[in-house]
């Protein structure tokens, strides 16, 4: 008997340490906390396309950052993430929010506005961006006509002055547009601490398989030593990504 007690006890005891969050060695730090990264969402009147394309030196960057729905627009929440943005942003945009009208509703609300960055797009192209004060430096947002860039722990605002000029200055499908914007803030310096993911969403009424859904073009890539080139691989397999010049 004494023996089986001993036993239970020896396996007990670190058992109950684990469940308890690690008290004897220190708690668990979660590194999907911070998502320090840099990302464009925008819009395409022409196709009636929204996007999000986003790159960090992050594991899987896309699970957290890229939110978007057809005929409401795109959001990326992304530094000290709060992911309950994402959907909370669509849901008010849904009811008729513009982008403004929604970041500003829910940086009221949320008490880690700080550490928080957002880009918006509504439903009209019309967009909004968010920065907190206490975000990792260099961070902060650019943004032009149907679009918007944000980041935060970069290399300087060449990153984001890169990424505008890369989305302006060319032409093709959204998809495309998008990740050339990408590979652009990346060769001017992208995240500080290197690379290791990125993420292309864009959605358009039924343009999920077969018409059904909206995810016209969802790719990830959550793990490689160049994720945007990766990327931009995967996603060219397909003719929906293809950089046709339109009315070609």
């Amino acid at each position: 008997m004494k023996k089986l007690i001993f036993v239970c006890t020896f396996f007990l005891i670190p058992m109950a340490c684990l469940i308890a969050g690690t008290a004897f060695s220190g708690a668990l730090v979660d590194e999907r906390a911070n998502c320090n990264t840099f990302s464009i969402v925008a819009y395409d009147p022409e196709t009636n396309e929204w996007g999000i394309a986003v790159a960090s030196k992050y594991l899987a960057v896309g699970s957290a950052v890229s939110w978007a729905k057809a005929g409401v627009g795109a959001v990326a929440t992304q530094s000290s993430v709060n992911v309950l943005l994402g959907n909370a942003a669509l849901e008010l945009m849904g009811k008729g929010k513009s982008a403004k009208e929604t970041l500003d509703e829910l940086m009221k609300e949320d008490a880690g506005r700080d550490i928080r960055q957002v880009g918006v797009i509504d439903k009209n192209g019309m967009i909004a961006n968010y920065t907190g004060s206490k975000c990792n430096p260099w961070a902060g947002a650019k943004a032009g006509k149907n679009y918007s860039c944000q980041g935060n722990l970069l290399t300087g605002p060449e990153v984001l002055d890169s990424m505008a000029k890369g989305f302006e200055e060319t032409k093709g499908s959204l998809g495309f547009r998008l990740l050339v914007s990408l590979a652009a803030g990346e060769k001017a310096g992208g995240d500080k601490r290197g690379k290791q993911s990125a993420a292309l969403l864009v959605v358009k009424p039924n343009g999920g398989p077969n018409s059904l859904g909206d995810r016209w073009l969802d790719f990830r890539v959550d793990d490689h030593p160049n994720p945007i080139d990766e990327l931009y691989r995967v996603a060219n397999l397909t003719s929906r990504f293809k950089a046709v010049l339109k009315g070609k």
